[in-house]
């Protein structure tokens, strides 16, 4: 085995893994703290597909999960300083939103603000796909569910805000 290869196989190749582990907790962490399931939320109408509420944090979970995975399989496959800024940029961009939606919707109550900023999301998710499938199409892949994810959600949020129209400007 070659120096480089060693060193690639070495301690420094699983930096990422425990970085975008721990960024993929936090993330679930803070997004967390920020969801308040309620008197507020579960006095609210909403469309009777909507999954129970313990499905959103084990599907959370395998979302962010399979997000950590992505990071990090782009990240390995960046060759250079400014492909990895970039893709952290990208990141951290979709973390902040995922979070900002949280805070929004069961914080501030206001659905009619997260429903605007569910397409920040969105397209923040988009944006991630694309950085990565530039490194390695696997990772972008793995990015789906959390899009699909997402795109439901944001159809869950328009449905609760037109059930209840009276949170708009609450």
């Amino acid at each position: 085995m070659s120096a480089a290869a060693s060193v690639a196989a070495g301690p420094s190749r699983f930096r990422p893994i425990a970085l975008a582990a721990l960024a993929a907790v936090a993330v679930g962490v803070l997004g967390g703290l920020m969801t308040d399931i309620g008197p507020w939320y579960e006095s609210l109408d909403k469309p009777p597909w909507q999954p129970p509420n313990w499905l959103f944090g084990p599907a959370w979970t395998a979302i962010f999960a399979l997000t950590a995975a992505a990071g990090v399989l782009a990240w390995w496959a960046s060759e250079t300083k400014v492909k990895r800024q970039n893709l952290l940029i990208a990141f951290l961009f979709n973390a902040v939103l995922n979070v900002t939606w949280s805070l929004l919707f069961f914080r501030l109550r206001r659905p009619d603000w997260a429903l605007f900023e569910v397409f920040l999301l969105w397209a923040s998710i988009v944006l991630v796909i694309v950085v990565c499938a530039r490194r390695r199409p696997l990772a972008a892949w793995l990015l789906v569910p959390y899009l699909l994810w997402v795109s439901f959600a944001a159809f869950l949020n328009y449905e609760i805000l037109r059930l209840n129209p009276w949170t708009a400007g609450a």
